[in-house]
């Protein structure tokens, strides 16, 4: 029987962006020796019209024959990067976010495209893409290239985005095991201001002098890092403590990086959110991949 664990799992739909998000897949599984299992879900919601089904048999079958070379030619692509990968494609009627989310349950990681063939002019991110991210059971990556049309990065080091809370700790693990199998350098990036101090407002205003809370910050990154930098002794870490909005940092780190590692959800979030605001803001608008992390459940 398969074991799902082992699975890198792609949405793919046919789009430039799917097609990214195939090759980088690809890569990672036959890296780590994993199994590749494409899904593409087919667009019916032309055919469907209060309730039933207001095309023919004929244009079923013909939205079912493009889903099915949609699935083929991602399959292809897949074993162009390495013939020797294990790869599944699959087609479906259901809804892609919500399949997705099922099966990311017992998945390694999701990977998706930027956007989808389905998003409307001006989107920097799928519907599908954003539900996903907000209620996948694994980790989801989300491949971007350069600026979103460029080719996806295979330079640069791994960034991660550090404050203290569960989800960055889940992060960080995340982050250091991708610099171990990439051996690239990693990133430790530490901004502790998320507020706008211009703002009437701000609460920037009431907090104590910079100066006195830097040391705090230095042990904060420091005791986070610690544990993790002794399981990977392999892997290059750079510090990088600033006063800025962690949004801010980020996207212009990932001007550089290759992967950029956040948690779903950080310590200034509102309980329920399934997505914090850096996250989301990262998503749209990295340079590069972003692999967002949920808090572990083990």
């Amino acid at each position: 029987m398969t074991d799902r664990t082992r699975t890198v799992l792609v949405g793919v739909d046919g789009s430039e962006g799917s097609a990214d998000a195939v090759r980088w897949a690809a890569r990672l599984a036959a890296g780590r020796d994993l199994e590749l299992e494409l899904v593409h879900c087919l667009q019916l919601a032309g055919l469907v019209y209060g309730g039933g089904l207001a095309g023919s048999e004929v244009l079923f079958e013909g939205v079912q024959q493009a889903g099915e070379r949609i699935a083929a030619e991602a399959r292809e692509l897949a074993l162009s990067v390495d013939a020797s990968l294990e790869v599944r494609s699959e087609v479906f009627t259901d809804s892609a976010p919500a399949l997705l989310i099922d099966r990311s349950k017992k998945a390694r990681m999701v990977v998706l495209g930027r956007t989808g063939t389905g998003g409307f002019t001006g989107m920097l991110v799928g519907a599908t893409t954003a539900a996903v991210v907000s209620h996948a059971g694994c980790p989801v990556a989300v491949v971007r290239g350069r600026h979103g049309d460029g080719p996806v990065p295979q330079d640069g080091p791994v960034v991660v985005g550090v404050d203290g809370s569960p989800n960055s700790e889940a992060a960080i693990e995340a982050a250091f095991e991708e610099a171990s199998f990439r051996r690239a350098p990693l990133v430790a990036v530490h901004a502790w201001v998320d507020v706008v101090y211009d703002s009437t407002d701000s609460t920037a205003r009431l907090m104590p002098q910079w100066e006195t809370l830097q040391p705090t910050e230095e042990r904060l990154l420091a005791q986070r890092l610690a544990g993790w930098q002794e399981k990977h002794p392999d892997v290059e870490v750079r510090r990088k403590l600033v006063r800025d909005r962690p949004r801010h940092v980020l996207l212009d780190e990932s001007d550089r990086a290759q992967l950029l590692v956040v948690g779903s959800r950080g310590r200034g979030g509102f309980a329920g959110m399934l997505l914090g605001s850096t996250s989301q803001a990262l998503v749209h608008h990295s340079s590069c991949p972003v692999l967002v992390v949920r808090e572990s459940r083990r």
